[in-house]
């Protein structure tokens, strides 16, 4: 006898997303400015992160992960109770093995309160999971107290979107929120930064440390494409941040890490002289306490690090910021999904080391 195998939904109502009801009123989030681009009047596609210009000057891996919307937010006030979303996505592909939907092209909504310590100021409050490519719509929060409170709401990490709407009941206001203060941190990197393999956008550890620091953060995460190229360095460059942070170890091996860091970092100091940059070496294995030869490699890349910012020191650069490694993810084993890419609490523990790091500075 066959057994029907119901859809999660039917089985459990609490796993159903809510659609909006017909008194919802749609607002497209351009008009609330979209923070963490850097090169917002150059682009070829709305909610892309890299400029036109690149296209068939990075690499290609490079300029099609650059279309995704990883790291890009946007921040909203409203009153109203309920507050809904409606987006398209760029590509169908809407997971990965490792990385849940609600992650690779899902929204997350936090709610800003004046009222908690600065560090602790964002808590979450809903996230939208997408089912299909496009014509995605959720309820992302219901029943608020119908006071103006500040919210931002996060873009898909491993997609791109074509078109976002927030939905508010009808007599609701809503309007931009305030700009963040000071120049943004620019963080380039690897799948890692890029938000990989993350249970929803705000968990990716670029937008943990942004809402620690309440500065807006560019993510220039390219998963598996981190290469320290010249060609991104000269991208780099052209962005005015308050610190760059540049975590692209786990996408080299040692040689590459002692050729081609010191020439990176020398075209952003050429443009930037005094702007802190942040190294971050390889995280540690997680399996490194009982295989040792999982770590045999990570170590060379790290003394390569180690002994390229030593000499760019001595030839007189005084802003070099480092992180080891020893903290990144912890040594419990559960810091990530498959050895390397983070858990989310994997991804509080990377903001945790970097973040304190990067707050000095901005």
């Amino acid at each position: 006898m066959t057994q029907t195998a119901h859809r999660i939904e039917e089985l459990d109502p609490n796993c159903a997303q809510p659609r909006a009801d017909k008194g919802t009123h749609w607002y497209d989030i351009r008009a609330f400015g979209i923070e963490g681009q850097g090169y917002p009047g150059e682009i070829e596609r709305t909610y892309a992160r890299l400029p036109a210009k690149a296209r068939g000057v990075v690499r290609d891996p490079v300029w099609e992960l650059g279309q995704h919307s990883a790291g890009l937010c946007v921040r909203f006030v409203t009153d109203s109770p309920t507050i809904s979303a409606h987006w398209d996505l760029w590509s169908g592909n809407l997971a990965m093995n490792h990385m849940p939907a609600s992650g690779v092209s899902g929204l997350d909504l936090y709610i800003k309160d004046p009222t908690r310590p600065p560090s602790r100021q964002y808590h979450w409050l809903g996230t939208g999971i997408p089912g299909q490519q496009a014509g995605n719509e959720n309820v992302l929060v219901d029943g608020l107290d119908g006071a103006a409170h500040e919210f931002v709401l996060y873009l898909p990490l491993y997609n791109g979107v074509e078109s976002v709407q927030v939905g508010v009941k009808e007599g609701a206001t809503i309007r931009a929120a305030p700009r963040r203060i000071g120049k943004p941190v620019v963080m380039y990197g690897t799948s890692i930064l890029h938000g990989g393999c993350a249970a929803r956008p705000g968990m990716a550890y670029p937008a943990i440390l942004g809402r620690a620091i309440d500065r807006a953060v560019i993510n220039l995460g390219f998963s598996g494409n981190a290469k320290i190229e010249p060609e991104v360095a000269q991208l780099l460059a052209e962005l005015d941040p308050s610190v760059y942070v540049l975590d692209y170890c786990p996408n080299n091996d040692a040689a590459g890490v002692a050729e081609r860091t010191e020439p990176f970092v020398q075209t952003l100091r050429a443009a930037h002289p005094t702007t802190p940059i942040v190294m971050v070496e390889n995280i540690l294995p997680q399996k490194h306490l009982y295989v040792s030869t999982t770590a045999q490699g990570v170590a060379q890349k790290n003394a390569e690090l180690r002994a390229a910012v030593e000499r760019l020191r001595e030839a007189g650069d005084a802003h070099l910021l480092y992180v080891p490694s020893e903290h990144l993810l912890g040594d419990d084993g559960e810091g990530t999904v498959d050895g390397v890419h983070p858990t989310d609490v994997g991804f509080q523990r990377l903001a945790a080391a970097v973040g304190p790091v990067v707050a000095g500075w901005v």
